[in-house]
């Protein structure tokens, strides 16, 4: 076990799966920012060279979000989903130049069939992908309209075996109230799966929070955007909210 300063510099899980939104990747824009998908590219390689195995899935609300169908008078919501699946594959596929050009071996695996950019989903292939280090990168969602992409983020972690899920947002965790607005917003350092649920917290959706609660997998809510903050998560530091079976403080 490696320390530095007090601080462990040694992994606690030894398979992730990182959820991403697309407005992760849109940084101070409304789009696709090349410069954060490198930078976020960077943290990745750290946790890499932790020996880590490394899955991601990818939002696409960046570029386009099926209940944008609500102000449309001619899409409807499925046609409007699978829209917003496409644009997790442009996604993916900007992530995935900025992983290799660090030399970082990756695989973009679709949900919806795209054979000439990204191989299908496979569990046995991913994981074996995993095995391989190679970062696989889950795009198109569960490849079905009306779910979203948390939810893909619960069933891919659960398919792969993944020991935690770390979702990466703007915001340092969960709070009673929206930090932007109230200066007095408390973070929780940890919450369980029903208080998620029942409070209709907005960091995922009941269903991915349903799915994880059925297969005991923990969802770390954390700043992405804090330098560190990735490889402080995966090496156990008391980083974001932690939210699984355990109490609330």
């Amino acid at each position: 076990m490696e320390f530095f300063d007090g601080v462990r510099q040694s992994p606690v899980y030894k398979r992730i799966l990182l959820k991403l939104s697309g407005e992760v990747l849109s940084g101070e824009t409304e789009h696709l920012d090349l410069e954060v998908a490198r930078k976020i590219a960077y943290q990745i390689a750290e946790i890499y060279s932790l020996g880590v195995d490394i899955a991601i899935v990818i939002g696409g609300g960046n570029i386009w979000r099926g209940s944008m169908a609500s102000h449309s008078e001619f899409l409807d919501r499925s046609t409007a989903d699978y829209m917003g699946m496409l644009a997790t594959i442009i996604n993916g596929l900007a992530l995935q130049g900025a992983l290799e050009h660090l030399g970082i071996p990756t695989r973009v695996q679709t949900a919806i069939e795209v054979k000439n950019v990204a191989e299908p989903f496979i569990r046995r292939r991913a994981i074996r992908h995993l095995e391989k280090k190679r970062i696989v990168i889950f795009v198109a969602g569960t490849g079905n309209p009306f779910f979203s992409t948390d939810t893909a983020a619960a069933l891919r972690a659960s398919e792969i075996e993944a020991q935690v899920i770390l979702k990466a947002t703007k915001v340092e965790g969960v709070y009673d109230s929206d930090p932007k607005i109230n200066p007095q917003a408390k973070r929780y350092e940890q919450l369980t799966y029903l208080d998620a649920i029942q409070n209709r917290l907005t960091i995922m959706d009941s269903t991915a929070f349903s799915l994880c609660m059925d297969n005991r997998i923990p969802i770390i809510v954390f700043d992405m955007f804090k330098p560190g903050n990735l490889k402080a998560v995966v090496c156990g530091a008391p980083v974001g909210t932690l939210v699984s079976d355990k109490g609330k403080s």
